[in-house]
């Protein structure tokens, strides 16, 4: 997501899973920096499970697996630089039927879905298992009870080892909170609206168990997050709506984790009765940026994720994106809410679901949004190995053009708003 992507989220975010500083962004971004931010991604469902389960049966057959087998549950404390806590990582691996490793990552401290790994190898005692997100890559034990290594998010790798549980020493996995009722329409049972710390960094959208929670957020992102609009397609915004920073934490009316378009109902509707909002819509001709499909042809992976999993996009650092599960709708509207400084139409006519990761250097009209959270974009270096620009890196990369046009397209004319009262 997506704290990641996550995630896992359709309006803004940062460096860090729609999450930032070690929440992250769920929504329109979800941005991961870090190992915190990662099980952000998971906690939101940015990144959600499509592999397997296991008893305490094959726990205990797991531990006595032979050396240089890594079928098994393994589990280990995480150290991330800065985070507020540890985290306790638990990884499930098991063999399909042709031989292959499948392996998914879980979360021990708090209810979320698995994140499963797209590929799991043991190659001699080398251990590697990736996903868009992370990769943990270890070496396994003559006795073939531990794995000693590291997990990845961008470019710092953390120190983990993991080790063979057994069904004494096996933690508990808190169990996913079921989705909300898809049928459900709902609105915020409580929420608190607080002006964000000024010294708080990161901008982002995430779910913490049942709670729809921002940091650093601005009116801006508040409405284009509800309404799928980019900042440039709110048109009459009084001056603080892109200045005045807020925290928002709401429990919705109903059980269960709610979907993006339900997390987005419960926004504009806290927007309409905590900041009065009233608007109505017009169409105008805007300037742009195109999303096509470059000469050659889109290089996409099609998702192994269900139609029904949440999306993920999600950012390892500002310019090193992993998305997931997501269509290219869903990937114009994230890039125009997270990354560009104008709307982004998509005319590629590509349809269908797809995970795919894209490096690029980003340049100073990209990531506007999050300036204000403290967020800027790496300096322009003249590292030969640095990645290319967008608009190189894009067509290389995915097989996909983004370029500057006009188009008409939805604005939202403020008639009437009020800032929120703090709680």
């Amino acid at each position: 997501m997506l704290e990641c992507a996550a995630r896992s989220i359709s309006s803004r975010q940062q460096k860090g899973m729609f999450r930032m500083k070690r929440e992250n962004v769920f929504g329109s971004l979800h941005f991961c920096r870090n190992l915190a931010l990662a099980f952000a991604c998971v906690a939101a469902g940015i990144a959600p499970a499509v592999w397997g389960s296991f008893t305490a049966d094959s726990v205990a057959a797991q531990a006595a697996a032979p050396a240089q087998d890594i079928v098994g549950t393994w589990q280990g404390t995480v150290h991330p630089a800065g985070a507020p806590r540890d985290l306790r990582m638990v990884v499930k691996i098991a063999k399909a039927a042709d031989g292959s490793y499948k392996a998914a990552l879980y979360n021990a401290d708090q209810p979320s879905p698995p994140l499963a790994f797209n590929t799991t190898t043991l190659q001699g005692s080398d251990v590697k298992m990736t996903t868009p997100v992370l990769t943990i890559t270890g070496k396994l034990s003559a006795d073939g009870k531990t794995i000693d290594g590291s997990v990845t998010l961008g470019p710092n790798p953390t120190p983990v080892t993991f080790a063979l549980a057994t069904p004494e020493t096996a933690w508990v996995i808190p169990e996913p909170l079921k989705p909300m009722d898809p049928n459900a329409k709902p609105e915020f049972d409580v929420v608190t609206i607080k002006p964000s710390p000024p010294d708080q960094r990161g901008k982002g959208f995430t779910m913490r168990g049942t709670h729809v929670v921002t940091r650093n957020t601005d009116l801006n992102d508040l409405i284009a997050f509800a309404y799928g609009l980019h900042s440039k397609q709110i048109i009459g915004a009084p001056d603080w709506f892109d200045k005045d920073l807020f925290d928002v934490d709401g429990v919705p009316n109903a059980e269960g984790r709610p979907n993006i378009p339900q997390m987005k109902m419960m926004i504009e509707k806290m927007l309409e009765n905590r900041c009065q909002l009233k608007f109505h819509m017009e169409q105008r001709e805007l300037s742009v940026y195109i999303l096509t499909v470059a000469p050659g042809g889109p290089k996409l992976t099609k998702t192994g994720a269900a139609e029904t999993d949440p999306p993920g996009f999600g950012f390892r650092s500002l310019g090193d994106l992993a998305v997931r599960n997501m269509s290219m709708k869903d990937f114009a509207s994230w890039m125009q809410n997270g990354v560009m400084d104008r709307p982004v139409v998509d005319q590629t006519g590509v349809t269908g679901r797809f995970d795919f990761t894209l490096k690029w250097t980003p340049d100073d009209s990209q990531f506007v949004q999050f300036r204000s959270a403290g967020v800027t974009p790496p300096a322009p270096s003249d590292d030969p190995k640095a990645p290319p620009s967008l608009y190189t890196a894009m067509p290389e990369q995915i097989g996909l053009k983004i370029s500057p046009g006009k188009a008409s397209d939805d604005v939202m004319v403020i008639d009437h708003v009020e800032k929120p009262s703090a709680n």
